[in-house]
């Protein structure tokens, strides 16, 4: 019994190890889709500029450098990171096998899964080639047609976003909060931070529909709920967008719900209004009005510049208003509660049945499945 027990774990050392040598070119060609060398030589050339005596004269320009800094470093260190992890199981299998020593095998087991799976992902953000895939990300929530089913289906996805958020290590701003009349939320606007933000959640884009047993239905009857999520890259603001004062109508109210409860209760809220394509941005959760009508500008920008790029036009000037209508009947995405649970992207095909760890965040797949389809022509 003891002799098949050995046999047992040397075979899933053995396994391990084979799978392990055949992932090597896979890290060499990530070291170089990411271009490692040059991504050193970069950050010593920013951090001589951060060196200057003159640096700090213009605080803006001086920040954005120290981030980009920043983001070069932390892929660096991902990288050794990853690397460090993929030489050591070897090491730990080697010992193991020399010492006849089975009880490492959990433990060598589980850094194998973290590193296979940090490989993917570091693969994967190769695949963001996109001018503004690295940017921070602006999502913008909408109820559809069905009242309080709708408005509820908004606050579930809006909880969705925000714990991926969390798991990714990313800060989650609100920019914008409309209750829901009896519940949820009709609309919110929020910003998302961290690098690559906007390239991972760019295929979030579109209509998700909800199918579940309704919790406000006394029947027990099934429902079926839509909600638009619009997602934007955060533009910087020295990137050159004109928007004439002439095109914008600008509406001040009292800002409500999550976020007016920790600001003033003045009329500073902003609600802007492009009034050539029809586009409406708010933002009611800084201090001030003037803060507020520059969040809801820089969401203008980037909502402008998202369009411009999905609907591949030469001008800004080129988004027409008809563009902006949803189409509730092209989801993108399928969220199902009963007579069954699973999660279906209609675009990839990929689906998932724990509609619980989904609702709880866990969408990389998704997002994973997205990418790899479009970086082969598939979408």
């Amino acid at each position: 019994m003891q002799k098949g027990r050995t046999i047992a774990y040397m075979l899933e050392y053995d396994e391990i190890k084979l799978e392990f040598e055949n992932l090597k070119p896979e890290l060499k060609e990530l070291a170089a889709a990411l271009n490692l060398e040059k991504l050193k030589e970069d950050i010593i050339q920013l951090e001589e500029k951060a060196a200057a005596p003159d640096f700090w004269n213009d605080i803006e320009a001086s920040q954005k450098l120290l981030r980009h800094t920043g983001n070069l470093k932390n892929t660096v260190s991902n990288y050794n990171k990853l690397k460090s992890d993929f030489d050591d199981v070897l090491t730990m299998i080697e010992l193991a096998e020399e010492d006849d020593d089975e009880s490492v095998l959990p433990e060598i087991k589980q850094l194998a899964f973290k590193t296979k799976s940090t490989l993917e992902e570091m693969k994967l953000v190769t695949l963001l080639s996109g001018e503004y895939d690295k940017n921070n990300a602006i999502l913008t929530f909408h109820a559809g047609a069905g009242g309080t089913e709708a408005q509820d289906w908004v606050e579930m996805l809006y909880r969705m976003y925000n714990h991926w958020a969390e798991r990714h290590n990313f800060k989650v701003e609100l920019l914008d909060y409309l209750d829901g009349e009896e519940a949820g939320i009709k609309s919110a606007s929020v910003l998302i931070q961290g690098q690559n933000a906007y390239g991972f959640l760019k295929s979030e884009n579109g209509v998700h529909r909800l199918v579940r047993i309704s919790p406000f239905d006394s029947s027990g009857r099934r429902h079926t709920s839509f909600a638009s999520l619009e997602v934007m890259p955060e533009i910087d603001e020295d990137t050159n967008v004109e928007i004439r004062e002439d095109d914008l109508v600008m509406e001040v109210y009292r800002a409500s719900g999550a976020g007016g409860q920790k600001v003033n209760k003045t009329s500073s809220a902003v609600r802007l209004i492009h009034k050539p394509t029809g586009i409406v941005c708010s933002c009611q959760t800084q201090r001030s009005q003037l803060q507020n009508r520059e969040y809801a500008l820089r969401m203008l920008k980037s909502k402008l510049i998202e369009i411009k790029e999905r609907e591949h036009l030469d001008k800004i000037s080129d988004i027409k208003g008809e563009q902006l209508q949803i189409a509730w009947g092209a989801q993108i995405r399928s969220y199902v509660f009963m007579p069954y649970t699973m999660a279906k992207d209609h675009r990839t095909g990929y689906e998932v049945g724990n509609i619980n760890a989904v609702m709880d965040g866990d969408i990389d797949g998704f997002l994973n499945a997205y990418l790899k389809a479009k970086s082969l022509g598939e979408l």
